[in-house]
């Protein structure tokens, strides 16, 4: 086994993963794995630039993570960046920040690299199981875009797409600088608009339809998850591999876009920094399963953390047989 450390830090959170690897067979064992929401790409879909604030939300964050690396001596650490530090301007700015912090240089990857790391880490250990059709498609709903991977053993295409749970907030349910309390529908329906383009454009690389297993990532989606289970507070171990039906996701769909504020943060198992964008992540995975007519999504906890995790441990595995 090889101990590595895998950070994902995305337009709303970053998490942190610390595991033993084996990259032969694939087992993954967790030492350490959390989040916090920093919501780095605040602004960033308006300003096209990272907020001053946002940044220093996002490396306090890495100090915190880079004490834990440290105490459990993982052998290598891979920071990968994904969409809002994509579209930023400034994003030499964060990246000499969180080398300065953590002494690794953050991969800005392209939405296709992160769909393979979301499709890996999602799909490694559904392998040989009987009751989940392949091909899967894997739907990654993050904070300032969402991927879209079908594969069976491998990624056979894949799709990233600018409709996340902040980026669709920003651009329709805020006003004055604060998020309607609750939003229209007319709101919502701007949404729902924006999904349905970016759907075409995400079927236009990606056979959407022929995918005979749904496979949901992220926060949105686990979010979901822990509202259908009933969860007095977010368990991983619950949430993990639980499916949620098509009747399941409209109804609380239906309930979060009616819902107020104060309404969402009541619920149990909502992160505070899922309140107001909450509503807009769900209405993206509704969309989804219309689309292609999935009448359920296999909720999954390993997600792209997993996949960069593995990536490593087999690098390396390799370095080594080449020693």
């Amino acid at each position: 086994m090889t101990r590595v450390a895998a950070v994902d830090c995305g337009t709303n959170s970053i998490r942190l993963l610390v595991a033993d690897a084996d990259p032969v067979t694939g087992e993954l064992v967790d030492l350490d794995r959390r989040m916090t929401i920093v919501r780095l790409g605040q602004g960033v879909d308006r300003t096209g630039r990272l907020a001053p604030e946002a940044l220093e939300r996002t490396f306090a964050a890495c100090r915190e993570y880079a004490e834990v690396i440290k105490e459990h001596g993982a052998e290598r650490v891979r920071f990968v960046a994904t969409s809002a530090s994509r579209d930023a301007e400034n994003r030499d700015e964060f990246v000499r920040g969180v080398l300065d912090i953590l002494g690794v240089e953050p991969e800005v990857i392209t939405g296709a690299q992160e769909a393979e790391f979301s499709f890996t880490g999602a799909t490694k250990e559904l392998t040989g199981r009987d009751d989940l059709a392949k091909p899967y498609l894997v739907v990654d709903i993050g904070g300032g875009s969402t991927e879209f991977v079908v594969g069976t053993d491998s990624v056979r295409a894949a799709r990233s797409v600018d409709v996340g749970c902040v980026r669709m907030t920003e651009r329709h349910l805020v006003r004055d600088g604060l998020v309607a309390d609750p939003p229209t529908r007319e709101q919502f329906a701007a949404v729902r608009a924006d999904i349905e383009a970016a759907l075409d454009l995400a079927g236009a690389t990606v056979p959407l339809k022929e995918a005979r297993t749904l496979v949901g990532l992220a926060g949105s989606v686990t979010t979901l998850a822990a509202i259908a289970l009933g969860l007095e507070t977010y368990d991983s171990a619950a949430i993990h591999h639980s499916r949620l039906s098509y009747d399941q996701v409209a109804t609380i769909t239906d309930h979060l876009m009616t819902a107020t504020h104060a309404e969402r943060a009541a619920i149990p198992a909502m992160h505070p920094g899922r309140v107001d964008v909450i509503a807009s992540g769900a209405l993206v995975l509704l969309a989804i399963m219309d689309r292609i007519g999935a009448r359920e999504v296999v909720v999954s906890e390993h997600d792209i953390l997993d996949g960069i995790a593995y990536k490593v441990a087999q690098e390396i595995d390799d370095e080594r047989l080449l020693d």
